[in-house]
């Protein structure tokens, strides 16, 4: 099967935030608390009960006539190298059929290592009621065992609201196709900055942005890397982890056989 992606086209997007809201609907997550704090997003960052966020940005000043929005989508980027997969313990954190990267919570700890690795910053941990449960939370574009929108024939719920056609679900390889002559016709009519986010990055992303700007303006990462430390944790520290555990229940096995020998020949004198 073909791998799929979301598009995101930052020049179509007028932030109108109903991604934010279909994603809570569908995926049942709880609205927030939020406040007036001088700005027009909210809540103010991600978190267990907030999957997707619209970010605005201002660029230019008003003096120069200059002055524009930027808006950013933020959520799980859906790496093909994905440094939560890499250091999860317990495999809760898996590639699905499509490419992206899917979350059973049942499997999660609550470790934290996919916050820490994460060169989005993307995921958080919920810690339940009475902090007892403690589960890592994001994106994971509608493939929630249970609210599985993908194998029922539909698009991810942020694509399925969008009303100005700003995101896009498809096979990968025409989504980028289709990005990047969109990128020219920005280049064209006068943006030389304008650039295919995420292509190449992290082993090519599940969630491309079409920009007319310099990723930085955006508050995107430049050229995010997988920690080199999470990539020791999957070839060395795990399988050692896994080599150590064996020679620990190995010696466990010894001992037992070991006493069982002792017990046998005490009875038989």
């Amino acid at each position: 099967m073909a791998d799929k992606a979301i598009l995101y086209d930052a020049t179509k997007c007028t932030a109108c935030r109903g991604c934010q809201v279909a994603c809570k609907s569908w995926n049942e997550l709880p609205a927030e608390t939020t406040t007036n704090r001088g700005t027009y997003e909210n809540p103010p960052d991600l978190s267990p009960d907030t999957w997707l966020k619209m970010e605005f940005r201002e660029v230019g000043s008003i003096a120069n006539e200059d002055m524009r929005w930027l808006f950013t989508r933020r959520a799980c980027m859906h790496c093909a190298d994905a440094a939560c997969v890499k250091v999860c313990p317990t495999g809760a954190l898996y590639y699905n059929s499509l490419g992206f990267v899917s979350l059973d919570k049942g499997k999660c700890t609550g470790c934290g290592y996919c916050v820490e690795f994460c060169p989005f910053e993307i995921p958080r941990i919920d810690t339940g009621i009475g902090q007892v449960l403690v589960r890592a939370a994001k994106c994971t574009a509608c493939t929630t065992p249970g609210l599985d929108r993908i194998d029922n024939g539909y698009e991810p719920a942020c694509v399925k609201t969008c009303p100005t056609g700003a995101l896009k679900y498809g096979d990968r390889y025409e989504l980028i196709t289709a990005a990047k002559a969109k990128v020219e016709e920005l280049k064209a009519d006068g943006h030389p900055d304008a650039n295919l986010y995420g292509e190449n990055l992290v082993g090519g992303t599940h969630v491309l942005y079409i920009l007319d700007d310099k990723p930085e303006l955006y508050g995107l990462i430049t050229d995010p890397k997988v920690p080199a430390t999470a990539t020791a944790w999957q070839d060395v520290i795990k399988p050692l982890g896994y080599a150590a555990a064996g020679v620990v229940g190995l010696g466990l096995l010894l001992n037992i056989m070991v006493a069982r020998a002792r017990i046998i020949s005490k009875e038989e004198k």
